[in-house]
């Protein structure tokens, strides 16, 4: 559902050449729209002007025009410079919050005298504080910008990540996972804002796609990270989860530290003693990274980045009504997938593999596709688990349950969804969050999905994933429908109108965000 709008770029002088000055602009029009580069000039742009105080102001022309091979080249930058680091980030974020599966195959419950049922429950503190976090991390971030409050973030959790080395029961153990929540918490909505500062709507999904095969990326890398550290068993006195925890923590600080002094804080505020004098783009290219952003979603210059939003704002973000189908995917989507994923290490344990190949079987098949595909995955294996017999062999237990962690992970297009629908940055903002806080609910009931009366096929766990993955089906297919028929309405009444008609609305309109 996106809320209509326009994109303008008034018409500039007849006489006006391209940058080679081999073409006027009557020759240039016509073939920038053949090439995608389209601008409407119907004399409405006024009302989409950014307000005085946004950071690109300064860059923001409703006449310039550019080449489409000119932003390729500007966006291929980003890419580098931005896309790629928050990556990395993203990695760090992983690396410190999946190790706990590692450190489950080298025998950590049995280290700290825990049970299935205490790690369900740490588990559950987890979710529990990284959900209470995202909204307050999200505003926070609004407030001081995501370049400031991210590496803030990523330092504190590592000092706690590295301190889980000193373990010593289930107390110290609950209060590492509440900490660790705590501070993850909002860290993955404050990437999506700032990335949103980058790209386009377009744009956005494929570059959140990256973000998420650096998820999956970590989970291979620290499978061998793993099997190296956890060799450390022993070594002055210490088991190798400590040494895990310990070196893969420390990592993670080094990285927070180095993206302190690396992030800019917008495309035109890239300048500084490690970015270099003059930043990284030149004045044409910060008009062009503008300007294309604004055309794209005039919303975007409504506020700036280092903003606060107002409990009135908050307030109009949360009773946005068209976002609650997202959310309640948000909940519901990946729960058919996440027990077996919590699980399979210990699962793979069960059945006879050793702590090496534990660990890498755990690693393969790994996908990213959209939408409903990722419950047409998930229901015949779900099927074949709850109707498996218990004598099969330990090789055809791994191949179901590596295929049903390897689902068709469709975060990227759901996250991406939910900032298009935004309409607004304030919205933007809390909606990334909220979603966000429903996909943590979602590791909450499944973290207690499987229980320990009931391993190790977990039948009565299957049958519940069954259940829920079934109703997945109406979901997904209702809230497609549910957005095509507002978009159309929508659409019909907007084109319906004439200039004035247009003009008229968007002036006294009290419509705000995707209500529009």
């Amino acid at each position: 559902m996106s809320a209509p709008r326009v994109v303008t770029l008034p018409d500039v002088a007849k006489d006006e050449v391209d940058v080679s000055g081999s073409e006027t602009h009557e020759q240039r029009k016509p073939r920038l729209v053949a090439e995608g580069v389209t601008f409407d000039t119907s004399g409405l742009e006024s009302h989409y002007k950014p307000i005085a105080k946004y950071e690109g102001i300064h860059r923001y022309d409703p006449e310039f025009e550019w080449e489409p091979a000119e932003e390729k080249k500007v966006v291929r930058r980003i890419d580098k410079r931005i896309c790629t680091w928050v990556c990395l980030m993203f990695f760090a974020l992983q690396l410190d919050r999946g190790n706990i599966s590692q450190a489950l195959s080298d025998n950590l419950l049995k280290d700290l005298h825990m049970n299935t049922n205490d790690y369900n429950y740490g588990q559950t503190i987890f979710y529990l504080c990284f959900l209470s976090a995202e909204l307050p991390s999200q505003l926070i971030s609004k407030k001081l910008g995501p370049d400031n409050w991210i590496p803030v973030q990523m330092v504190s959790w590592s000092i706690v990540a590295s301190m889980q080395a000193f373990l010593s029961g289930r107390s110290s153990f609950y209060a590492c996972r509440a900490l660790l929540g705590l501070i993850e918490g909002g860290f993955i909505p404050d990437n999506i804002l700032y990335l949103s500062y980058f790209y386009t709507g377009s744009e956005l999904p494929i570059r959140l796609a990256c973000f998420w095969v650096s998820y999956q990326s970590t989970n291979i890398v620290s499978a061998f990270l793993a099997f190296g550290i956890l060799r450390l068993r022993g070594y002055n006195g210490m088991e190798g989860w400590r040494w895990l925890f310990a070196l893969e923590g420390m990592l993670t600080g080094l990285i927070g530290i180095i993206s302190w002094f690396y992030l800019p804080p917008s495309p035109t505020q890239t300048a500084s003693k490690l970015r270099g004098k003059d930043g990284w783009f030149n004045e044409r290219e910060e008009k062009i990274m503008v300007n294309r952003i604004l055309r794209d979603d005039p919303s975007k210059g409504d506020m700036h980045n280092r903003q606060a939003l107002s409990i009135t704002m908050f307030w109009h973000c949360i009773k946005d009504y068209h976002m609650w189908p997202i959310y309640l995917i948000g909940v519901l989507w990946l729960i058919p997938n996440t027990p077996m994923q919590a699980y399979l290490t210990l699962q793979l344990k069960a059945v006879g593999f050793g702590t090496f190949e534990t660990n890498l079987l755990t690693r393969i098949n790994q996908r990213l596709l959209i939408g409903l595909v990722s419950q047409i995955w998930a229901l015949p294996l779900l099927i074949a688990l709850e109707l498996i017999p218990a004598r099969t062999s330990a090789w055809g237990k791994w191949v179901l349950s590596t295929l049903l962690v390897g689902h068709p992970y469709v975060h990227a297009i759901l996250v991406a969804i939910t900032s298009r629908n935004a309409g607004t940055v304030r919205t933007r903002t809390v909606a990334s969050a909220i979603y966000n806080m429903c996909v943590q609910a979602a590791n909450i009931i499944s973290a207690n999905i499987y229980r320990d009366d009931d391993k190790p096929l977990y039948r009565k766990g299957n049958k519940i994933l069954l259940a829920i993955c079934a109703f997945n089906f109406v979901l997904f297919i209702g809230a497609k429908v549910y957005y095509v028929k507002i978009n159309a309405r929508r659409e019909a009444i907007w084109g319906a109108m004439s200039l004035e008609e247009k003009e008229r609305y968007l002036e006294t309109t009290k419509d705000k965000g995707n209500k529009r």
